[in-house]
């Protein structure tokens, strides 16, 4: 195990300074046998600090910018981008170029190095095998507004996470106004809202939703887990919204104190090795990495229609949305 308990929480940190502080929002089963690897082949010492399901990115987000004046994390390992872009507008990132990260998609990276996006999660719908035949199932999350699925759909709370990432690009896209008449129809059509991805996964999966909105990792673990669930790809149509993919994003923060061990760490997370075991593994992430396998678990990316995102628009357009689900979202 990673020896976050001790510099978090018992105050006993180590003298040495081969050590690197990472925080991470990315499910720990999935981003700690990574960061444990590096640290039993470089000798680095990692650091980590993971946020939990309920608050996900947003609480490290938080945390990050409360420390801006005394940074404690070296790297950020975010699973989403528009609070990486958030931490980027209050000029909290260093400007930092990889080596490699030209290899990247340059829609997914940042020009001056502050950050970078791999290893993608698609937000799909997953659907109950055994509550809908394969011609009932959901093709657009605009559904969610249907009144036939009234009760029967979920949502993660959208305050946090991909879910929150997604309401954000939807008002960015769409204005206030038609974003803020989508919520309301959806949560007036009775759609559940849950803690988070894995929750609405495993509702579906149990029988308690005939489908939801999630993130593709977590629609993967109920599939491996033999439940009857399948993938729906959403807004495929001609002319639809599009499938949304969310990149993880590595960035380093200004005045961190081992800059030169997080640049170290960056560039090995940065690599067609990490985005194969991240795609192979339990997580299914879509690599972007030119030469990167994506997993045959997923439907090849040449395949899908995705929705083009302005990502710097999607983070301006962050704290109307969030005002707006805290409005109509009740605890």
């Amino acid at each position: 195990m990673l020896g976050m308990l001790c510099l978090f929480f018992g105050g006993c940190r180590s003298e040495t300074t081969r050590e690197v502080v990472v925080y991470t929002p990315l499910d720990r089963e999935f981003s700690e046998p990574l960061l444990e690897e590096y640290q039993a082949s470089t000798g680095t010492k990692v650091l980590a600090k993971y946020d939990v399901e309920s608050t996900k990115t947003v609480g490290l987000t938080e945390a990050l910018i409360a420390e801006k004046a005394r940074p404690r994390c070296d790297l950020f390992w975010n699973n989403e981008i528009l609070n990486t872009i958030r931490l980027q507008k209050l000029g909290l990132l260093e400007a930092a170029k990889s080596p490699h990260g030209d290899e990247f998609p340059a829609a997914l990276r940042d020009a001056n190095g502050e950050w970078y996006g791999f290893a993608a999660r698609l937000r799909i719908i997953i659907v109950n095998t055994k509550l809908l035949q394969e011609s009932e199932y959901p093709q657009s999350i605009l559904e969610l507004r249907d009144p036939k699925w009234r009760g029967r759909a979920g949502i993660a709370k959208p305050l946090f996470g991909t879910t929150a990432t997604h309401m954000a690009v939807l008002f960015s896209q769409w204005g206030d106004e038609k974003a803020t008449e989508f919520l309301r129809a959806s949560i007036a059509n009775q759609t559940k809202v849950l803690g988070g991805n894995k929750q609405v996964a495993t509702a579906v999966a149990s029988g308690q939703l005939a489908w939801g909105l999630t993130d593709t990792d977590d629609a993967l673990g109920q599939i491996e887990a033999g439940m009857p669930v399948a993938i729906v790809y959403p807004d495929q149509a001609e002319g639809g919204l599009g499938l949304l993919a969310i990149p993880n994003t590595l960035s380093i923060l200004k005045g961190c104190p081992h800059p030169e061990q997080a640049r170290a760490l960056r560039e090995y997370l940065l690599t067609p090795k990490i985005e194969n075991a991240l795609a192979n593994g339990p997580s299914g992430q879509v690599p972007l990495h030119p030469q990167a396998v994506a997993s045959k678990r997923l439907k090849p990316w040449s395949e899908l229609r995705f929705q083009a995102v302005d990502w710097n628009k999607a983070a301006e357009a962050w704290p109307a949305a969030m005002k707006v689900v805290s409005e109509v979202i009740v605890e």
